[in-house]
């Protein structure tokens, strides 16, 4: 079958790609932004992609006419290669649905959710379930560096790991992702307001979770941080599964205390009966089981990330001890704290965070690990939630942990940020300039400081920018 991706070059439809072309499928696709990583991997893996949207990507001038047209949630009426689409009278779905029709029946789904942290999560299970030997199934928003491809199909007998979005299905279908998807053990890491461009509170994505705590079978498991009142609120309004909560609470069944500051280092304690019990029972308490994890990542929310893949992968049968050691093994995923390079001794830092909270939780971590030089940030705030303006005034106080922060204006923002700027006075910056603000950082950038890099999308490609101009200061010095 030859299958149309809209919207390819998004994590979630990237993946997709990949698992349709490993299931035999002709895959092509079109975007109006392609570049890597996502791109790379899709021309690996001798999937067509086109450049923007339109009509003829549906016809014959294109290549052969498309059996299936899967819809991104990117797209909107109005589109030029939508409007083809609807009146081709081609069959269309929607990325989530053709994953639940396709690849998710007969697997033991294990759908990771929350604000924050789904990929790190995702991928820290996934690599846990891979070093037991399981041979797990995912779809990852991002690339995990440990499999060097967001998503496989994996072993049908083992479980398949999901990154469950909360953000809208297509414009003909407004659910979330997440309900398509019907997992068996479903991870909620936390919960805050987002997406301002689809939802008008915090309540309505409340209701959205609840949509997907209700699609959880009794004889499965949810898996709740703690300490996250909007989570709780979910689950009064009915939960029909077991439930775990995990985090740094003494009373929750998997508990994290850190031994070092930066989270580097960590204590796992769980207080929880066997897998595939209900860890609430009263006849199950007090069969504790601990472990020390010392890996690469730092900040408290990975450990956190950590914990909640822990007891997971615990649910399938992964000792504690075990999968303890197997994090040590655990690279960072794509874009999550990765070192795209260092030059004379600085460091550039690539980081997916675009949320306030994301923001600060980074910027803390690396703070913590951070023992000489400088921690300088450099933030588009780029999300659709960003572009509204809805949480602003948030975005002060996540960066009260970088020495010095370079703020970029990206076009189509609703809001001038030269007020939140000037607040900041000699700390922070604005540009609206590419090259203008990779010559600031190189020009105020010292051996031994970590630039860390900040967006939800290519930056005009910033870290390699920054990589080259440090390459050349450093030249012009020799």
């Amino acid at each position: 079958m030859h299958l149309h991706i809209m919207g390819i070059c998004g994590t979630f439809m990237g993946s997709l790609a990949l698992l349709a072309r490993e299931m035999g499928h002709q895959v092509s696709g079109s975007d109006q932004n392609v570049y890597p990583p996502m791109s790379t991997q899709l021309v690996d893996a001798g999937i067509t992609l086109m450049e923007g949207y339109h009509a003829e990507h549906l016809s014959s001038v294109s290549g052969p006419v498309p059996d299936l047209v899967v819809v991104g949630n990117a797209l909107s009426r109005g589109n030029e290669e939508v409007e083809a689409l609807l009146n081709s009278g081609l069959p269309y779905t929607s990325g989530a649905q053709w994953l639940a029709e396709h690849v998710l029946p007969g697997r033991r789904v294990i759908a990771v959710a929350g604000t924050h942290g789904k990929t790190t999560t995702a991928s820290v299970l996934a690599w846990l379930l891979e070093s037991a030997g399981l041979a797990p199934g995912f779809l990852i928003g991002g690339v995990p560096r440990n499999f060097g491809v967001s998503a496989r199909l994996g072993d049908p007998q083992a479980p398949f790991v999901v990154e469950a979005d909360e953000y809208d299905t297509a414009f003909f279908d407004k659910r979330s992702k997440f309900v398509h998807y019907r997992p068996h053990i479903a991870i909620l890491n936390n919960l805050e307001f987002d997406h301002a461009d689809i939802f008008p509170d915090l309540a309505a994505i409340e209701r959205q979770f609840h949509h997907l705590v209700r699609t959880v079978p009794g004889h499965g498991h949810l898996l709740v941080a703690d300490e996250q009142p909007a989570l709780e609120r979910v689950l009064n309004q009915g939960a029909w599964t077991p439930v775990a909560h995990f985090g740094d609470q003494a009373g929750s069944e998997w508990q994290l205390v850190l031994e070092r500051a930066d989270a580097s280092r960590f204590q796992v304690i769980y207080s929880g009966g066997e897998p595939g019990q209900d860890s609430h029972s009263q006849n199950n308490k007090g069969q504790e089981e601990d472990g020390v994890v010392e890996w690469p990542l730092t900040g408290e929310h990975n450990a956190r990330n950590a914990l909640a893949a822990l007891a997971a992968a615990h649910l399938c049968g992964v000792d504690l001890a075990r999968g303890c050691a197997a994090l040590a093994r655990f690279e960072t995923p794509r874009r999550r704290q990765e070192v795209r390079g260092e030059i004379n001794g600085i460091q550039v830092i690539d980081d997916f965070a675009h949320h306030p909270t994301a923001i600060a939780a980074t910027l803390k971590g690396l703070r913590a690990a951070t023992t000489k030089g400088r921690l300088l940030a450099v933030i588009e705030p780029r999300s659709n939630t960003m572009r509204l303006g809805a949480l602003r005034e948030r975005l002060l106080e996540s960066v009260a942990d970088a020495d010095g922060v370079f703020w970029f204006q990206p076009a189509g923002l609703d809001w001038s940020m030269d007020e939140l700027v000037a607040t900041q006075g000699a700390h922070a910056q604005l540009f609206s300039d590419i090259d203008t603000l990779v010559a600031a950082v190189v020009t105020q950038a010292s051996p031994l400081d970590r630039i860390v890099v900040m967006s939800n999308g290519g930056f005009e490609g910033v870290h390699e920018r920054l990589l080259a101009a440090l390459a050349a200061a450093k030249e012009g010095e020799t």
